[in-house]
């Protein structure tokens, strides 16, 4: 079984479709609780490294590896206890130079954000993620995306 599939994906977009009414029957402790799992979940999964792990992929230091965190150079996940998990995967070349432009488009360096961009399926790359198509050469087309998700900056 190829390694991407045998990640955790979030929910489909479509499913914030939901009506306001709908919405507002939900408890916030049950979206809370399913995000939380949902996120330690993911934080689990084969394909996150330590930033000791991350500085040696990048041929760097941790402190280089924080500094990137902060910049959106970098996807970096918070824990719920202390450091960050990063995905081994954006450190291939297709995707780790594109990453500061992807974030200067969406308006964010928050890792679950950017993390969440990339790992989902949009209509727009014919239900490919941002990832699959970034692997593919398409990085303007990811990027131009980012920017109409996001702050349009490019």
């Amino acid at each position: 079984m190829p390694q991407a599939s045998r990640l955790i994906h979030p929910p489909a977009r479509a499913a914030t479709a939901v009506a306001p009414a709908t919405l507002a029957a939900v408890q916030p402790d049950t979206l809370l609780a399913a995000s939380l799992a949902w996120r330690q979940a993911r934080l689990a999964q084969a394909d996150m490294v330590s930033t000791d792990d991350a500085a040696t992929l990048a041929g760097t230091n941790r402190e280089t590896i924080n500094r990137w965190i902060g910049t959106g150079r970098c996807i970096g996940l918070d824990r719920t206890v202390r450091g960050w998990r990063l995905p081994r995967w954006q450190f291939e070349p297709a995707i780790h130079k594109h990453l500061p432009a992807i974030a200067r488009a969406l308006g964010t360096a928050e890792g679950w954000a950017l993390l969440l961009f990339i790992e989902t399926p949009h209509e727009a790359l014919e239900g490919r993620t941002p990832r699959t198509a970034l692997e593919q050469g398409e990085a303007e087309r990811v990027i131009d995306l980012a920017a109409a998700e996001g702050t349009g900056e490019r």
